[in-house]
C-alpha cells in the first residue's frame, strides 16, 4: 500500500490545501480549516487537458469544504499536470488537434484515448482513496463521493463500477461507446449533467448512457446550450446532491 506525503501547504478563507503524492501520483486535498471531526470525502475527477488546481477543481472543493464542511480531492490524470506526457500521449492528442482542425469527428479519437486513460487512473485512484482513508479526519468507514465531467467521467464510470466505498456520483459530458456496460453496474445514486445542443456528443448518446445507470435513483440535469456551455449552478446542486447523499447540511459559503 502506497502511503500519501503531504508536500506542501496553504490556508485561507476557512479552507486549508494540501499537495500530496500517492505512490508518485500527486494530488491536493482541501479540507475545513476548523474541522475537528471526521468528514466525509468527494473526490473529484478533472477535465481532459486540465489537472488537479484548475479552477473548476479549486472552484468545486472550496463549495465542498465551505458549503458542506467535506474533504475533497484531485489527482492529476496520467499524461495531465504534474505528470509527463509519454509518446503514447503525444500520439492520441495530435490525431485529436488534427481531427479538431479538419472539422472531423473528436469521438472515436476522445474514446479510445480517455478509455486507456482509465485504465491506468483506477488503479491510482483506488491507491489514493486507501491512503486518504488513513488521515484520522477522514477514516477508513466514512462516506466517499466522486464528481467528475468529461474525462473525470470517463475515469470516474469505471471507478465507481468497481469500487464499493464510493456511494454517489456525478457524472457528465461524455461519449457512452466504451461506458455502457459499465454504467449497468453502477445503482448508487447518480446526478447527470446534459448539454442539450451539445455540438460534440450527440444527445442521444447522452440519453443511452443516462438510460444505461442501474441506479434507482438518477436525475438527468439538461441545460440549453453547447459542449461548454454548462452553467455554474450545476456545481451548487452537485453540493446539495452531495450534502443528502453524504450527510451534511448546505451552508451559504464564506
Amino acid at each position: 500500500m502506497h502511503s500519501l506525503h503531504f508536500t506542501a501547504e496553504s490556508s485561507s478563507n476557512g479552507v486549508v490545501e494540501r499537495d500530496f503524492t500517492v505512490g508518485g501520483v500527486p494530488g491536493v486535498l482541501w479540507s475545513p480549516a476548523s474541522a475537528t471531526d471526521r468528514a466525509p470525502l468527494v473526490l473529484m475527477g478533472h477535465g481532459g487537458g486540465a489537472h488537479k488546481k484548475h479552477r473548476a477543481m479549486a472552484g468545486r472543493a472550496r463549495l465542498l469544504v465551505t458549503g458542506c464542511g467535506f474533504h475533497a480531492a484531485v489527482i492529476d490524470a496520467p499524461g495531465h499536470g504534474d505528470r509527463p506526457r509519454t509518446a503514447h500521449d503525444e500520439r492520441e492528442i495530435a490525431e485529436l488537434r488534427k481531427a479538431q482542425a479538419a472539422g472531423e469527428p473528436e469521438g472515436p479519437i476522445v474514446v479510445r484515448y480517455n478509455a486507456r486513460l482509465a485504465e491506468l487512473a483506477v488503479p491510482e485512484w483506488q491507491a489514493a482513496l486507501d491512503a486518504l482513508q488513513e488521515l484520522p479526519e477522514i477514516g477508513a468507514d466514512g462516506p466517499v463521493g466522486y464528481v467528475g465531467i468529461g474525462l473525470g467521467m470517463a475515469i470516474g464510470v469505471p471507478l465507481v463500477a468497481v469500487e464499493p466505498r464510493i456511494t454517489a456520483a456525478v457524472f457528465g459530458m461524455m461519449w457512452p461507446d466504451a461506458l455502457i456496460e459499465k454504467a449497468k453496474r453502477i445503482t448508487v445514486p447518480i446526478e447527470f449533467d446534459v448539454q442539450w445542443d451539445n455540438e460534440r456528443i450527440p444527445r442521444e448518446a447522452s440519453l443511452a448512457l443516462f438510460e444505461a445507470f442501474a441506479s434507482k435513483e438518477k436525475t438527468l440535469h439538461a441545460n440549453a446550450g453547447k459542449h461548454m456551455d454548462m452553467p455554474r449552478f450545476e456545481a451548487d446542486s452537485a453540493v446539495r446532491f452531495f450534502a443528502r447523499h453524504l450527510g451534511g447540511a448546505v451552508s451559504s459559503p464564506a
